[in-house]
């Protein structure tokens, strides 16, 4: 396989799975070493096990990070502090894409950004749609579903209070759907989640008021 060989092939879909590679009758061993030394050449970058990336300038497309977050973990959706900011909802702005899956929770460090993962049963893997975004699409939360997110993975660790939604500094709820953000609750028994978005749904209408 040569570079100029995955470059036809790939350019325009410049992130890719190893497996992806099968489309060349080269040994696998082979192409798994020319990888490496196109990595140390600085022609790809690995995003994580088995992912990489082309990089400049030998890409035809961009690739941005919340398309990479969608795209190396599979199932997963963007959620909590990052689709907040993308709806609005928070005032900072969240460089570092955060996901939901059903996979094992994870972190990994790529592109100077740090991807992390949170695992939700599957039931709770709901709440998302999929948005066109220039030449991509994005797998993102609904506004309630990404508080709901954010209070969910709060509660594994952690007792609800008033205190720590307030910290969230939470904004342009004018649109909020209660009932969207309420009927998430279904789809888990976790422990302490009705009570808090009772309480989160008192606290926002008040801010409504």
């Amino acid at each position: 396989m040569r570079w100029e060989d995955l470059l036809t092939e790939f350019s325009k879909r410049p992130l890719f799975h190893s497996s992806m590679l099968k489309i060349f009758p080269d040994d696998p061993h082979h192409i798994q070493v020319q990888l490496s030394r196109w990595v140390d050449a600085g022609k790809l970058s690995q995003i994580r096990k088995e992912w990489y990336l082309i990089e400049k300038p030998y890409r035809l497309k961009e690739v941005p990070p919340p398309v990479i977050a969608n795209t190396v973990v599979h199932p997963s959706y963007l959620s909590l502090e990052w689709a907040l900011q993308y709806h609005g909802m928070i005032p900072e702005h969240v460089f570092n894409p955060t996901s939901i899956t059903t996979n094992r929770g994870m972190r990994f460090a790529a592109k100077k950004n740090l991807f992390i993962y949170h695992h939700v049963q599957p039931s709770f893997f709901t709440g998302y749609i999929q948005k066109p975004t220039n030449s991509h699409s994005l797998y993102i939360a609904y506004p309630e579903k990404a508080l709901m997110d954010k209070i969910y993975i709060f509660l594994q660790r952690n007792e609800f209070s008033m205190d720590w939604l307030k910290e969230l500094r939470l904004q342009n709820l004018d649109a909020f759907d209660f009932e969207r953000f309420r009927s998430y609750v279904n789809n888990t028994r976790k422990r302490g989640l009705a009570n808090a978005v009772n309480k989160s749904i008192e606290c926002i209408k008040g801010e409504l008021e």
